[in-house]
């Protein structure tokens, strides 16, 4: 697929829910800084060489809803998702340094497909079922996937429920920035992480790997303690 400009919220929103399994790069940019020139040079060498996967390059300046989705504050940045999750995040103008952390990302994804490959005959339709305990420990590896982690329903940028909505604008209004998993592309993950952290509602909020807990406990731990999220990441 060839790199992209994205010019609205609108294509950046449908474009980044299609194909969910296909690793996305974002690259945000501004006309008026000069190392992004250098980056995009990298950024478009490896798209070049990676023409399945799919690359978004966005100016923050003329995209300001796309930039506060993700709480863009420098340029160059970098931002890498696949499956409705944010996997990686870079603020780097050398292009090396992207393109050698992009093809660590391309080498471990590939690990991971090729782990979840049904070993059953070719013949056999249906695939072999997760256990219990592999599960669990992609939802370990899931909900650690960033320091602050959001399993909501839709995406930051097209929330699917008010509750999520209303979650997405706290941690927004505060300045956090997050990683989030879209629970309705997945609903192993939707019905196993009610088990997993014994929380039956959405959205649920991760704060290096330990569910803190859902809407209202965040609104009631900010208002006890409006340094919340600060004092949480710190420990």
């Amino acid at each position: 697929m060839p790199l992209i400009e994205i010019k609205s919220n609108q294509q950046f929103s449908e474009l980044s829910s299609a194909n969910p399994k296909t690793l996305k790069t974002l690259f945000f940019y501004a006309d008026w800084a000069n190392n992004c020139e250098q980056a995009s040079q990298g950024f478009k060498q490896i798209s070049e060489e990676y023409p399945d996967n799919e690359f978004f390059s966005i100016d923050a300046e003329e995209n300001p809803e796309i930039s506060e989705i993700f709480d863009i504050s420098a340029v160059p940045y970098f931002i890498f998702i696949k499956e409705s999750s944010i996997i990686k995040e870079l603020s780097s103008a050398d292009p090396q340094e992207f393109q050698n952390e992009y093809k660590k990302i391309v080498s471990a994804s590939t690990v991971a497909d090729n782990k979840s490959v049904s070993k059953s005959p070719e013949n056999e339709e249906e695939e072999e079922e997760e256990t219990e305990e592999q599960l669990n420990e992609r939802l370990k590896q899931l909900t650690a996937a960033a320091p602050v982690m959001l399993f909501m329903k839709g995406t930051p940028s097209e929330p699917k429920c008010g509750f999520s909505r209303q979650m997405v604008g706290i941690l927004r209004e505060h300045q956090v920035r997050f990683g989030f998993f879209d629970i309705l592309k997945d609903d192993t993950v939707r019905q196993g992480l009610k088990k997993y952290s014994d929380w039956p509602t959405f959205p649920q909020l991760y704060i290096n790997g330990e569910l803190v807990g859902g809407l209202d406990i965040i609104k009631e731990s900010l208002e006890e303690d409006p340094e919340f999220f600060t004092q949480s990441l710190a420990n």
